[in-house]
């Protein structure tokens, strides 16, 4: 009788027809601005606008857009490992894990495969009429004293980088030049963890917006004013944003609810099977918290593959902001090269000591180089990669919900006021065009 009262009352409204079409405009409004600002979240990559020096909003260049999370990379980077990666254990753990005297068995052998060539350029650079005038048999003397020192050397050196890898390279920036330097990756990282979740917040919002639509309606039936069309929709572009991203983390810790249960879900038609009604819990809880198992796998593969990998821990401990250190420890290593009685008789008394010491820095120089080559083989990576990947999906799976939901969080959470902002915006907007295109011609 309410329900048959109340709808003759809509049927009787002068702006009736104009009513109906407040639920799906909102609806599709809202997912339409949903769906704006999650792209924007993550495009463009660069910047896209009018530079403009000193442009004092939103951080950004000028007048234009920049992703939310490509133009903060460095610092939502640093955030994630700060909040967890730091917690699932140190480099010198997941280094080790790599097996490191393997990797000095594969350096060896493609570095050996080079030597000659490698001991040639470095002669030629220095000293190229010295080099041009020893004898070739003299030359193959110190090609063969290089080739049974090399294994030795390298093995040690090896070990001695894995034992100071902690001092030499600081995973926190090394994670954070990566970002940085490559804001694709930051994206598609993101993207691969929260696609499920990014498409949750998308859809949910139309259903959020159509049930903010229908209160907007009755709004309309009590206060028929058209100023509400406009200013409510506002209001539901603001809270639909923030209601979406609540939903995706929040509750943090599951709670269970009990409830009654009349059917369960099948896969093929009808959808539902009906049972004896009996009591049962429903898991409340954020979306992706809820996910922790499967996101585990996905991000521990990101991170083996793109993050802590061996040719990222090299490039850094060789070319990063320690690099020095680590020259230094490479002397005590490569320098046993030329203490060889062949190679000090035939090299030191020749150069002098000032050629001499530039030789050094050049052995050093070439030898960084020639490493570097097999430690950037995909091969070599992807067998790393796979020592580590167990470790790192394991104790993602064992970090708590606190710490997990902070894989994803801090691209919502570095900007989110915008993002609700945004959505309140662009509902006015709607709003507005709504009430000119569809109420105002109604009224004549």
């Amino acid at each position: 009788m309410v329900v048959t009262s109340i709808w003759q009352t809509l049927v009787e409204h002068p702006e009736f027809l104009a009513m109906l079409t407040i639920p799906p405009v909102t609806a599709f409004v809202t997912w339409v601005h949903v769906w704006m600002a999650l792209k924007m979240l993550f495009y463009p990559i660069k910047f896209r606008g009018i530079r403009i020096s000193g442009f004092p909003f939103f951080g950004l260049p000028g007048l234009g857009w920049q992703g939310i999370v490509p133009r903060k990379a460095g610092k939502i980077s640093g955030v994630i490992v700060d909040q967890t990666l730091s917690k699932l254990g140190s480099l010198d753990e997941f280094f080790q894990a790599m097996e490191p005297e393997q990797m000095a068995v594969f350096i060896t052998d493609a570095v050996d495969e080079n030597l000659d060539a490698l001991i040639d350029e470095i002669m030629l650079e220095r000293s190229e009429t010295l080099w041009g005038n020893i004898p070739y048999a003299l030359k193959r003397r110190i090609y063969t004293q290089a080739h049974e020192a090399l294994p030795e050397i390298m093995q040690s050196l090896v070990t001695d980088l894995t034992y100071h890898v902690e001092d030499l390279v600081d995973m926190r920036q090394m994670i954070v030049n990566k970002m940085e330097s490559d804001r694709r990756l930051m994206v598609n990282m993101f993207l691969k963890v929260g696609q499920k979740e990014i498409n949750f917040i998308w859809h949910i919002s139309a259903l959020i917006g159509l049930v903010f639509g229908v209160i907007q309606m009755f709004i309309f039936l009590i206060v028929p004013q058209h100023w509400t069309v406009p200013f409510f929709a506002a209001i539901w572009g603001f809270l639909t944003n923030w209601i979406a991203i609540w939903m995706v983390f929040n509750p943090v810790e599951p709670r269970f609810i009990r409830y009654i249960q009349f059917f369960t879900r099948v896969s093929g038609f009808p959808f539902i099977k009906l049972q004896l009604p009996h009591i049962t819990r429903f898991r409340w809880q954020g979306g992706f918290m809820k996910r922790q198992e499967e996101v585990s796998e996905v991000f521990a593969e990101i991170v083996v593959t793109d993050l802590v990998t061996l040719e990222n821990i090299m490039n850094e401990m060789m070319y990063g902001e320690k690099a020095a250190q680590t020259r230094e420890l490479m002397k005590t290593h490569l320098y046993q090269l030329l203490e060889s009685p062949v190679v000090k008789t035939t090299l030191r008394m020749s150069l002098g000591r000032r050629e001499f010491g530039q030789l050094k820095n050049t052995i050093i120089d070439k030898s960084i180089t020639a490493t570097m080559v097999p430690l950037r083989d995909p091969e070599l990576n992807e067998s790393r990669a796979s020592k580590i990947f167990g470790l790192f999906r394991d104790r993602i799976r064992a970090l708590s919900p606190d710490e997990f939901q902070n894989l994803l969080r801090p691209a919502f959470r570095e900007d989110e006021m915008t993002l609700i902002v945004l959505g309140g915006l662009t509902g006015f907007l709607a709003g507005w065009l709504h009430l000119i295109l569809v109420f105002f011609p109604a009224m004549q």
